[in-house]
């Protein structure tokens, strides 16, 4: 219990740097051992004891998911969406190159689904990103079998060299890094095809594109993703020396980011449209509660 009691405190007074309240605790506890009053050892005055709760609190709240803003219809709808592509897809597949061609496939056309059905207005879900990805994850890999062969370090280097790939084209989608993967390390079916990998990868993509753009817009998502009606203020400034921000605005900030960022300068400007529209109606229900 001393020894844990010792650890604890430790840990305590180096995360707030605060040895003047340290030192004094251990005295205070020493002191009780030879005999003289103390107080615990374990001892946090309220202060102490809410700056160590909120510490505690926000790294648990880093690891908890963020809210979701969608209803529980929507995750019905893209559901079966993800369930009817993935299937419509490998069946095409199998038709042509059969059924375990077909299958090898199935863990990126699966995780490419619930890009395309889940979450369409994303720019990682757009056409060319499947398209291209796909294309790109599968050149490479097959040109890294070729020059090095099929191995775990192969595999490793070809997911590498395939984002570097779709970073350039422009047409970043994170299925593609398994399909990069799978196609260096192929079962003996698939290995046997060569070169002509391509036509069940770009067949099986397709049909998930197709499959994507029907149903998206039968349930009334817009699929692909459009862009805003050309608007050169997306926010009006209150006062007259505030420019307003523009789409152009838009574009540069997320270029200046630096990051990867699933959205596109189209979704900020219907999203900060609608923030406007929302304090409009906010501010008028202020008016006409302050009047009435």
């Amino acid at each position: 219990m001393l020894l844990t009691s010792i650890i604890m405190h430790l840990l305590i007074a180096s995360s707030r740097c605060r040895l003047r309240w340290f030192l004094p605790q251990m005295k205070g506890h020493f002191q009780g051992l030879a005999g003289k009053p103390a107080r615990p050892f374990f001892y946090l005055p309220v202060a102490q004891h809410r700056i160590y709760l909120t510490m505690q609190t926000r790294w648990i709240s880093r690891l908890l998911p963020a809210a979701t803003n969608t209803r529980p219809s929507e995750w019905s709808r893209a559901a079966i969406g993800v369930s009817l592509g993935t299937l419509f897809s490998v069946w095409i597949c199998s038709l042509f190159f059969g059924l375990p061609v077909a299958m090898h496939l199935i863990g990126p056309l699966g995780a490419s689904a619930i890009l395309l059905f889940a979450v369409s207005s994303g720019a990682l879900a757009q056409p060319w990103s499947i398209v291209g990805g796909y294309l790109c994850a599968t050149v490479v890999s097959l040109g890294v079998v070729y020059f090095f062969g099929r191995s775990l370090d192969s595999a490793c280097l070809a997911v590498g060299v395939a984002l570097l790939c779709m970073c350039l084209l422009r047409c970043l989608h994170p299925p593609a890094g398994a399909l990069a993967l799978l196609v260096v390390l192929a079962d003996p079916e698939s290995a046997s095809l060569g070169w002509g990998m391509l036509a069940p990868v770009m067949l099986s993509a397709a049909c998930m594109l197709l499959a994507a753009l029907a149903y998206n817009n039968l349930t009334r998502v817009r699929y692909p993703k459009k862009a805003a009606e050309p608007n050169p203020t997306v926010v009006t400034g209150q006062a007259p020396a505030d420019p307003g921000i523009t789409a152009e605005d838009l574009h540069n900030a997320l270029q200046q980011m630096d990051a990867f960022i699933d959205v596109t300068p189209e979704d900020l400007e219907e999203l900060i449209r609608a923030s406007e529209q929302h304090a409009r109606r906010r501010s008028i229900g202020e008016v006409f509660t302050r009047t009435g």
